[in-house]
């Protein structure tokens, strides 16, 4: 009994080890990105992995140079990349059409399932060429109708998940819902959609880090030299002959991921309980 019980902690223990050193290893880039954001530049090629101490020291100094550099201006990157996220995000989560599919058992509404979950699958490196110039023919090629262009690409992972989860709700809600009066659309925002909260946070949360950290779609759609998202603004920041000042770059890669890593940290305990819920549960 003994043996087993240490051959039980020495199990643990190689465990413990092995995902110690895979934590370091995912960490590392992170912390060089947040080491190097406060060194000179000429110290982060020759000393990447060492602490900004003495002359390496640059203080707030890449900051204000990453946020000042060239003629476009680093807070209409942000203000972009805001708007294209929150909207974005919303035209996912208040998509009707998996409540639709989950509750219309048609020959139609299957084949649709099916092409979002396969959308799921497909590199977005198949389609970028055609999705270009199909946005620019229809003007979806600026921050206020990208939006749309995302919610494409977004649909297959929320309607897979939503279409989970409501089939684990009672059909019998709804139908109390419409006796009382409701119609469709109402049943969905009043009945359905508060129902569907551990689902739409997790949904959410995987969303907009995707459309937050995204570069190569609005790259290719939006008109760069009017309309950059912050991680196009950090590829633009070349000087002269096309030197990169990357203690500037560091700095504001650091600014880019602060929002979405203390949005995460912050709704990270509902993404195993929305995940559960939406593609396990029917």
């Amino acid at each position: 009994m003994s043996s087993d019980l240490n051959a039980e902690r020495r199990r643990k223990t190689v465990l413990s080890i092995v995902l110690a050193v895979i934590c370091i290893i995912y960490v590392l880039p992170v912390l060089t990105v947040v080491i190097n954001s406060f060194k000179v530049n000429t110290y982060v090629k020759t000393d990447t992995f060492a602490l900004p101490t003495g002359e390496m020291w640059a203080g707030f100094s890449n900051f204000i140079k990453g946020m000042t550099f060239g003629n476009y201006p680093f807070w209409n990157s942000v203000k972009y990349s805001v708007f294209i996220t929150v909207a974005s995000t919303a035209l996912i989560l208040l998509l009707m059409a998996a409540w639709y599919i989950a509750r219309v058992n048609s020959f139609f509404c299957k084949v649709i399932y099916y092409l979002c979950v396969f959308s799921m699958v497909v590199p977005f490196q198949m389609v970028m060429f055609t999705l270009s110039k199909t946005a620019d023919s229809l003007q979806l090629n600026t921050p206020w109708t990208i939006p749309i262009v995302y919610l494409g690409f977004g649909a297959g992972l929320s309607i897979f998940m939503f279409v989970g989860f409501v089939k684990s709700i009672p059909l019998e809600i709804e139908e109390a819902a419409a006796i009382d009066g409701c119609g469709p659309v109402r049943t969905f925002f009043t009945v359905v959609f508060p129902m569907l909260k551990p689902t739409m946070i997790s949904v959410g949360i995987l969303e907009i880090m995707w459309v937050w950290n995204d570069y190569l779609l609005p790259y290719l759609v939006l008109d760069i030299n009017e309309y950059r998202t912050i991680p196009i603004h950090i590829q633009y920041l070349k000087g002269s002959y096309g030197t990169v000042d990357l203690g500037a770059t560091m700095a504001l890669i650091l600014l880019g991921i602060i929002p979405v890593i203390v949005f995460y940290l912050v709704c990270q305990k509902h993404i195993i309980k929305g995940v559960a819920a939406g593609a396990v549960k029917g």
